[in-house]
């Protein structure tokens, strides 16, 4: 069983510098989770923790039944895939991959067994008897995972593999990846700071701000409920738009409305139970880029449209990125390709308010 469990785990550096603040998290047998949030939000450290590469300050660290805080590394049955690749230049691909069963003592044939079925996993059989020199990116990655593979630990740690690689093959990788964890059916837990990595990888997320977990959802829930205004703007892209305003009653309605003109729409009847404690009271309004609606007629709509300048028209082939300037700052929006919006004119764009998300001032926590 290679369940991982972290019981209010932290790391604390000398000075005091607390990297990680009590971390709560289990990691199920066969699941996928990816550790996501902006750089020093201490996501790194607490796969090395789990590696056994950091030192744990305190709390507790468990893979399956086993408590593995003063357990070397090399005994925790753990293989982690780094971001430089870490292989040895003077070294073949075939004895990259080999090397830490040598170690081991393993005999020849089940070596040789062990790389030659990871490398027709990953595609690279041709590339045996290569030196990382002569090897791409893309391939020098792969033989990082195959190195890993031929361990058949029992946890698969990735830190933030995929980096060092260009776009294209960034994709690529992702995909092979994927495909890896549905084949050999092994935990991973896996580190990156893009979210779009995050959102098409992971069974389920784990958003990191300033050393503390803000949240543990699935792709999808972390996307349509996030817990605070932090996990709405960080997922996402392109991100969130958000406005600071004050929700108000008119004529039996509550609105919300922006300090400065531009933006005063009507609450949908699906929020307004949770924002009539709000009323006359300041919160933050987000809208995500795909929940604005082309408003054919290009005529406003009273507490359902904005009208907007345009500053920037992206055409994104099946859809156009619309950047535009309203109540003192830009917002972005996501509509069909047939659009014809134009620069430095006035835009109309209906708000689908059920999909809107409120969030409390001084908490920033969602408002449900």
């Amino acid at each position: 069983m290679a369940r991982v469990e972290l019981k209010q785990v932290k790391k604390i550096y000398p000075g005091g510098v607390e990297a990680v603040k009590g971390a709560d998290l289990v990691v199920e047998d066969k699941e996928f989770v990816v550790l996501v949030g902006p750089s020093g939000c201490g996501k790194s450290t607490t796969l090395r923790m789990i590696a056994g590469l950091e030192e744990i300050s305190a709390g507790e660290c468990y893979i399956g039944d086993r408590l593995v805080n003063d357990v070397p590394p090399k005994n925790r049955d753990i293989a982690m895939v780094f971001q430089n690749y870490a292989l040895y230049p003077h070294m073949t691909v075939y004895k990259n991959m080999a090397f830490g069963l040598m170690l081991r003592k393993y005999p020849k044939k089940e070596i040789d067994k062990r790389v030659r079925e990871a490398a027709e996993i990953l595609s690279i059989t041709h590339l045996l008897e290569r030196k990382p020199k002569a090897l791409s990116g893309g391939e020098r990655q792969r033989v990082a995972v195959g190195r890993a593979i031929v361990r058949q630990p029992k946890v698969f740690l990735f830190d933030e593999p995929l980096s060092n690689l260009d776009a294209k093959l960034r994709v690529q990788m992702r995909a092979e990846i994927s495909k890896l964890h549905t084949r050999l059916q092994s935990t991973m837990i896996y580190v990156t700071h893009d979210q779009v990595e995050a959102m098409t990888m992971g069974d389920r997320i784990v958003v990191m701000l300033g050393g503390s977990i803000q949240q543990i959802a699935s792709p999808l829930d972390l996307y349509n409920t996030p817990v605070n205004k932090f996990v709405a703007g960080f997922i996402g892209s392109p991100p969130m738009n958000m406005y600071d305003g004050m929700i108000y009653a008119q004529n039996g309605a509550i609105r919300f409305r922006t300090a400065v003109e531009g933006i005063d729409l009507i609450v949908h009847e699906k929020h307004r139970a949770a924002l009539s404690a709000y009323v006359d009271k300041k919160i933050a309004f987000g809208i995500r880029p795909e929940h604005f609606i082309e408003n054919i007629d290009q005529k406003p709509v009273d507490g359902a449209s904005i009208q907007a300048n345009v500053e920037v028209v992206e055409p994104m082939g099946s859809e156009i990125y619309l950047y535009l300037a309203v109540a003192g700052k830009s917002i972005t929006a996501r509509i069909h390709a047939d659009a014809k919006p134009r620069v430095n004119q006035a835009h109309v764009l209906d708000v689908d308010m059920s999909r809107a998300h409120y969030f409390d001032m001084e908490t920033e926590k969602a408002i449900r």
